[in-house]
């Protein structure tokens, strides 16, 4: 890698970049290949491809296992669980979300003629504002979805109290949270049911997948009947379902990734850590933090620009992406300012100024087994290097 010192240095300015390939910020972690291929051996052995095999059900029992919680339903992806887990909950009319989101929670929602109502975050932590959700609240509202943003979990007393005295349904979007806590409690054991994300990018990830976790028996029950057509045994259909199975294969990559949980999480912790401290001298950078009282899985490195910062977020992710840092801007623009939403919900572009103004200010760092500390360095100096000559 080379070394940075000047403006001169950086490649936005004719200088060679400073890395060869591309640092990503969702790099997939693939396990060990061996015991992945002897599982897909096995697969082919049994051939068993689908249709709730024994992988699937031993990725089930052990994810479920290690939150703590007695469901767990595995699907072919988690947009597809949480439309399920939408459709099983009987959610219908209006449905309070975040918009600082990604898009897939309101099109959950959207899909199935439901009226996503995006209410603003708080800007200290990046989740839903319990205070906008109340102001969202109307006579047509059935439910709230709620989002660990960043792993961090979102305010979960005050909006099960919001549903409580509304008699609203309350389920959480936690693809970004596998395994982290709440007051030392596993993610799983929230609202109705919770919703996993195992897409190839994500720190615990199946190539493509997702789940819903719940301890509601009955709910459980019926995911598991709406995931295969609502089939109840051999030609018997007791129920509306669609086709939302995982298949072995998915599953043999889970079973192998599983093995890696806590090496990966000190590996994404120790990087962290390392981004907390080179940052912390930067003028205009602030690091969303993590509570190290809680578990998490450290996967997103988040930073924020300040108002007041020379250099605009977009320059800024300009600069390090032809470094062939591929920074990323999450979630920009909002759902809300998005075009199926923007045109649909015109009010709302109104009211949601924090999460315009978060979404206009953050940047996404790559992070992950695919980044050392020597890489850091370079991005973090990248970064100070800029910042620096522009003030």
């Amino acid at each position: 890698m080379k070394t940075i010192k000047s403006l001169d240095d950086l490649a936005i300015n004719g200088a060679n970049p400073a890395f060869s390939e591309p640092l990503h910020v969702g790099h997939p972690f693939v396990g060990d290949r061996k015991v992945f291929l002897g599982y897909v051996d096995e697969i082919l052995d049994n051939n068993w491809l689908t249709n709730n095999g024994p992988m699937v059900m031993a990725l089930e029992k052990q994810v479920a296992e290690h939150h703590d919680v007695k469901h767990c339903v595995a699907m072919c992806s988690g947009t597809v669980a949480l439309e399920i887990a939408i459709r099983a909950l009987k959610l219908e009319g209006e449905v309070i979300v975040p918009s600082f989101t990604f898009i897939a929670t309101a099109h959950a929602l959207h899909w199935q003629a439901i009226k996503p109502v995006f209410a603003d975050i708080s800007p200290d932590t990046h989740n839903l504002d319990p205070d906008s959700v109340r102001r969202m609240i109307s006579d047509r509202t059935t439910g709230i979805i709620g989002v660990h943003l960043w792993g961090r979990t979102a305010p979960i007393e005050e909006l099960q109290a919001i549903a409580d005295e509304h008699n609203l349904k309350l389920l959480f979007d936690s693809a970004h949270a596998f395994g982290c806590t709440h007051n030392g409690i596993k993610v799983g054991n929230f609202g109705a049911c919770e919703v996993l994300s195992f897409h190839a990018t994500k720190f615990f990830q199946t190539l493509e997948g997702g789940a819903v976790l719940t301890n509601d028996d009955s709910l459980a029950d019926t995911l598991r009947l709406m995931r295969n057509f609502g089939f109840s045994g051999f030609d018997n259909v007791i129920h509306p379902g669609t086709n939302g199975k995982m298949n072995e294969m998915s599953a043999a990559m889970g079973l192998t990734n599983l093995q890696y949980l806590e090496t990966r999480i000190e590996h994404n912790q120790n990087v962290y850590h390392h981004y907390l401290h080179a940052l912390s001298n930067i003028p205009c950078i602030k690091l969303l933090e993590y509570d190290d009282k809680e578990t998490n899985n450290y996967q997103y490195i988040v930073i924020e620009i300040s108002e007041d910062c020379k250099v605009s977020r977009d320059r800024l992710v300009e600069v390090l992406r032809a470094e062939n840092i591929l920074a990323r801007r999450y979630f920009w623009p909002c759902c809300h300012r998005m075009r199926p939403y923007k045109s649909m919900l015109p009010a709302q572009s109104c009211s949601l100024e924090q999460s315009e103004i978060i979404s206009d200010r953050v940047v996404v760092l790559p992070s992950g087994v695919a980044v050392d500390k020597e890489m850091i360095d370079t991005i973090v100096t990248a970064i100070a290097v800029l910042i620096k000559d522009s003030q």
